[in-house]
């Protein structure tokens, strides 16, 4: 049985424990040569005609996500449902082979990354006063469903310094968590764990509603340079692991 049929099974309450983990993104049981892991799609955005190049190679034996990026922009996303109160941690890894030179995370002009990681948690109308309901309602009209109400990013910045937490030049819905800067690990596999369930409280002052997806993204659209980033597996704990 594959994680997602059971964690549908939890939810719908067809068995009796739930898993310790979650393994979001099976990257590594992808074969390589593939475009697209398992139950994930590209992300894309109107303006930005050119995509970044998303494969699954093998590092060390091991499949992996590879992200070229030239003048561009996309992600790969997996729209999933998770309670993060239940799954307050996050493990991953990534590994990235050049930090860009004009990135800024203060400015639109220097909004790139070579690796990203955003948790999208969902709006809930409950918690929403009127204004807020109205234009929720609009854009679901326009496209269909609510979009998240709010990102945490977990980014690797060249300048900023680890640690620091500051909103997206483009939406203060968006809070960038930097977890690494620099360049002194380019070229090396590091390995990460947040937990979304206090970085969200931090973030936006108050506990977080449900995750409604996870995604990955590299681009260079903004300070038009080039970088090739990979990935590894994306993993969801309980606090008890």
């Amino acid at each position: 049985m594959g994680w997602t049929a059971l964690f549908l099974m939890i939810l719908q309450g067809h068995t009796t424990g739930t898993p310790s983990a979650m393994r979001v993104g099976n990257f590594s049981g992808s074969p390589a040569g593939s475009l697209l892991p398992e139950n994930w799609e590209p992300m894309t955005f109107k303006n930005i005609p050119v995509h970044t190049w998303y494969t699954i190679v093998e590092d060390n034996h091991t499949p992996v996500i590879k992200a070229v990026s030239d003048h561009s922009a996309s992600g790969l996303i997996r729209k999933i449902r998770i309670d993060p109160e239940q799954y307050p941690i996050v493990k991953w890894r990534w590994k990235i082979t050049n930090i860009f030179q004009n990135g800024d995370l203060t400015k639109k002009s220097g909004d790139d990354f070579p690796v990203r990681l955003y948790i999208a948690f969902e709006y809930n109308p409950e918690k929403a006063t009127f204004f807020e309901r109205a234009k929720w309602n609009v854009i679901k009209l326009i496209y269909g469903e609510y979009p998240p109400s709010a990102a945490i990013t977990y980014i690797w910045a060249n300048k900023a310094s680890a640690g620091t937490v500051a909103a997206s030049t483009y939406t203060k819905s968006v809070q960038m968590f930097v977890v690494e800067s620099g360049d002194q690990k380019v070229n090396t596999w590091i390995d990460e764990k947040r937990n979304i369930y206090k970085d969200y409280i931090q973030a936006f002052g108050k506990e977080p509603p449900m995750i409604s997806g996870i995604a990955i993204m590299t681009d260079s659209d903004n300070t038009r340079e080039k970088t090739v980033s990979y990935y590894g597996d994306i993993i969801m704990e309980s606090a008890k692991q």
